[in-house]
């Protein structure tokens, strides 16, 4: 497993490069696990609906992608992680994926001391109700890109301007909110750590459970 630490870096190259990437890469080639954060930009998935961007007057770049999922906002003060594995190669279903992204998302808000859960019918990792990281994936040749999103310290002002991943009233948070002022990058390694400690080892056979909602997070991103 390759880790790469990107820090700032613009959404359409980082975009382009996964999809180099994962054209590129053969049966030998090292999975990786990209660390970064984007500059302020909208990403809308495969099926979404313009009209959950509701106003712009930031006029932030508006980007339509490969992943599943509905409109969603990268800014800096969030941590996102981008997974370009194998997923034939770990004997991992895109559902096991999912439920293994979650979980290292809530064993790291742990970790700071908040109560996250999954919430049944709609994709993310919430707390108290209220979402406070994203899920959204693409699946090619059975490997995957894309990835997720923990809010740290990011501003949530742009996240009023949109029905987040498409849910009309949903409230966003961020890890700030509740007085915990760890960094992007301390974060970054805390779920680096859980993400590795929950991935099978290439070749073993992943016996999570994973609940039934996450097929749906699988499909539609968030």
């Amino acid at each position: 497993m390759i880790v790469k630490r990107l820090g700032l870096v613009e959404y359409a190259p980082a975009l382009e490069a996964m999809r180099v990437f994962t054209a590129q890469r053969g049966a030998a080639t090292a999975d990786e696990i990209w660390l970064l954060q984007h500059p302020p930009v909208y990403t809308l998935g495969q099926a979404g609906k313009p009209e959950h961007l509701l106003q712009n007057p930031a006029a932030i770049p508006l980007v339509h992608i490969d992943r599943g999922g509905q409109i969603t906002y990268h800014g800096p003060g969030q941590l996102v992680a981008y997974l370009l594995l194998d997923l034939h190669r770990r004997k991992l279903k895109v559902r096991e994926l999912v439920w293994l992204m979650e979980q290292a998302i809530i064993d790291t808000l742990a970790g700071y001391g908040l109560a996250a859960a999954r919430k049944d019918g709609a994709p993310g990792v919430y707390v108290a109700g209220d979402k406070i990281a994203a899920l959204g994936l693409r699946v090619k040749n059975g490997c995957s890109y894309h990835g997720l999103a923990i809010n740290v310290d990011a501003d949530l002002t742009p996240f009023g301007w949109i029905n987040p991943c498409g849910y009309e009233g949903l409230k966003t948070i961020r890890m700030k909110d509740f007085g915990i002022d760890a960094s992007v990058e301390q974060v970054g390694e805390c779920l680096l750590a859980h993400l590795q400690r929950l991935l099978p080892p290439i070749g073993e056979t992943h016996n999570a459970d994973p609940p039934p909602h996450a097929a749906e997070a699988a499909r539609v991103g968030s």
